[in-house]
């Protein structure tokens, strides 16, 4: 697993202590889900009523929402993809293993976007901002930590419960 991006370690820019949280957290929640026995992915330990599959879904579209329908301005097919009937939802089809591998390569999707641009540049317009002014690709990125701590802080107490691995 990546470890912790502790803030003494030195880093050549802002860009890289973004990457490097968020590739702690999303591979986090991936070790934290994976851990999981097979039993425990499907089901809600919680009365929201969330699975751990469901989470890692939904952490994808985080990124895909936030960073090609939003900050690139790209048309997305589906930028709610992760939810049916206004809550998350994963069909019986879809498998840990390919739910990791749509999370892994929208993170080098992210990766790659943030290799190219300037944290200070501005999103492209679009839905995504609800008629707001887009946001600069360091506020989006500000955004996706937060998204991913608190969501891994969840996958903790769902873990803890069901006996898998827990903190950091």
């Amino acid at each position: 697993m990546t470890s912790f991006p502790e803030p003494t370690d030195p880093a050549g820019s802002r860009s890289e202590v973004f990457l490097r949280y968020l590739d702690y957290f999303r591979e986090s929640a991936v070790a934290k889900v994976s851990a999981l026995a097979e039993p425990e992915l499907r089901q809600s330990r919680l009365p929201s009523g969330w699975t751990p599959l469901e989470l890692l879904k939904h952490l994808r579209h985080v990124e895909l929402r936030w960073i090609e329908w939003g900050f690139q301005g790209r048309a997305v097919a589906e930028p709610w993809g992760d939810r049916r009937d206004d809550r998350w939802y994963v069909a019986p089809d879809e498998t840990l293993s390919d739910l990791v591998a749509a999370l892994r390569a929208q993170g080098a999707h992210t990766t790659a976007v943030m290799s190219a641009h300037d944290l200070a540049q501005i999103g492209a317009p679009g839905p995504r901002w609800n008629g707001a002014d887009p946001a600069s690709l360091e506020r989006v990125l500000f955004h996706l930590v937060q998204e991913y701590a608190r969501h891994v802080g969840h996958l903790d107490v769902v873990a803890e419960i069901a006996g898998g691995p827990t903190g950091e």
